[in-house]
């Protein structure tokens, strides 16, 4: 989850793409060039070390329901944080059609 956050930045993280505060590009360094959800993958596994140190059975009960509801929330985010980036470049590259065809005239 820290490199997680050293790679977005605190605005990444806590902020980011849902307000419209985007990277330059989309982040595919590590921990990102191993799993697409570091933190929701790093977040489950601080609450399973909790119930294996503590030996809840219903902490384990309660890491696995997290797991779900981050597997389920994982598949509306990945493709949300793709069509805003993508949104993205294609105004970018409207921009730089636009900016090319002045040039010409």
């Amino acid at each position: 989850m820290i490199s997680s956050t050293w790679q977005l930045g605190i605005t990444g993280t806590f902020l980011g793409d849902y307000f419209g505060i985007l990277m330059d590009s989309m982040v595919t360094g590590f921990p990102f060039n191993v799993t697409n959800a570091p933190m929701y993958y790093g977040s489950t596994l601080s609450f399973l070390g909790s119930a294996l140190v503590y030996s809840k059975p219903a902490g384990l009960l309660l890491t696995l329901l997290v797991l779900v509801v981050y597997l389920v929330a994982i598949q509306f985010e990945n493709p949300f944080t793709a069509g805003i980036y993508a949104k993205r470049e294609h105004e970018r590259a409207k921009k730089g059609g636009k900016s090319e065809r002045k040039k010409e005239l």
